[in-house]
């Protein structure tokens, strides 16, 4: 996906800036077609990368420099490959050499100019959802269709394979307190290498939201353990990845009441712009003006709290033509530019 021809089709939709993925998540998984976004099924979406090709300062640069040509500017990476990082979430053998791995890529992500790394700590991954044509006039989109209670194989984590080979059995599972341990533990050592570096740490909450997925615990399915997070660390660097689609989807959650709370905190490093209908673990994807959240007013609480960052489009439902992910994504960066100049213009 990050081609100049891609690079290019955002700029002439409205881009200014990209967040981009490097992790591939559909590799050897054909159960997860790469013409959507990943879902897959029990076997997770497909399987990690190498986990002696961690992305060097040259990869990054490169990227940034293709995307500059395209009048673009590199604003985050999303993800770590689950081959860089599978011990340090299963707090597994190899977990101090992976931490200094991804302490590399902090710093090759300094150097390379690129400010913010957002990242999902968690067991489970995002899973348990389901693709069909949910969206309006039948466009096909993600939703949950229920709990996802399937316990995880070993060699899988974050929803992807990172040993082909393990042995028979299960992950076992945690307790709420030692995933915030293992969080904790994570931040104490890469928050003061991010600072240095000029690189923000940006938490993903939980996708999708629920207490526990597939016999693991999660951290952040309730807004307010949002705050858990700032409390833990109170780095300048650790920040969260603000998803309102996710926001959306979680039980008794007033997403509006979130929004004002933390970005007039400053802790908003970027936000995913999506729109949802229904509440875990029954909800569905809509088109971003089609859901239960009204996208103008979490705009004007981002205005009001000054909110500097990017917001960007996440994932959309897909359009009913030769290029239906382009298009979906095209038209809600329409709306999006429609909708920042109403809140702009004061309207």
């Amino acid at each position: 996906m990050l081609t100049p021809e891609n690079f290019r089709f955002a700029r002439q939709a409205g881009a200014t800036h990209i967040v981009a993925h490097l992790v591939d998540y559909f590799r050897g998984g054909a159960h997860n077609p790469r013409d959507n976004q990943p879902t897959g099924a029990e076997q997770g979406w497909g399987l990690a990368g190498d986990p002696s090709a961690i992305w060097t300062a040259e990869d990054l640069k490169s990227l940034v420099a293709g995307a500059a040509a395209e009048g673009l500017k590199i604003e985050a990476i999303e993800n770590f490959d689950p081959a860089h990082w599978h011990d340090v979430l299963l707090d597994g053998p190899r977990r101090d050499a992976q931490i200094q791995n991804l302490k590399q890529i902090i710093q090759r992500m300094g150097q390379a100019g690129i400010p913010i790394m957002g990242y999902n700590f968690s067991i489970a991954g995002v899973c348990g959802r389901v693709t069909g044509p949910f969206a309006r006039g039948g466009a096909v989109s993600v939703g949950m269709d229920g709990p996802c209670d399937v316990p995880i194989p070993n060699g899988m984590v974050w929803n992807m394979v990172y040993d082909p080979n393990a042995p028979s059995g299960t992950v076992p599972s945690i307790s709420h307190d030692e995933l915030w341990r293992r969080l904790a533990a994570f931040l104490e050592e890469m928050l003061p290498v991010a600072e240095k570096a000029g690189v923000k740490l940006a938490l993903h909450p939980d996708d999708p939201p629920l207490p526990v997925v597939r016999g693991q615990p999660r951290l952040v399915y309730k807004p307010e353990l949002y705050q858990r997070l700032v409390n833990l660390n109170p780095s300048p660097a650790n920040m969260f990845e603000f998803c309102l689609g996710t926001l959306a989807e979680m039980q008794d959650a007033d997403l509006y009441e979130a929004t004002d709370h933390y970005s007039r905190q400053g802790r908003l490093a970027y936000v995913h712009f999506r729109n949802v209908r229904g509440k875990v673990p029954f909800y569905k994807e809509t088109f971003v003006d089609d859901g239960e959240v009204d996208m103008i007013r979490i705009l004007r609480i981002l205005k009001k709290n000054n909110y500097q960052g990017v917001i960007i489009p996440d994932h959309t439902p897909q359009m009913s033509c030769a290029a239906p992910w382009h298009a979906g994504m095209a038209y809600a960066m329409g709306y999006m530019r429609a909708a920042l100049q109403v809140v702009e213009d004061g309207r």
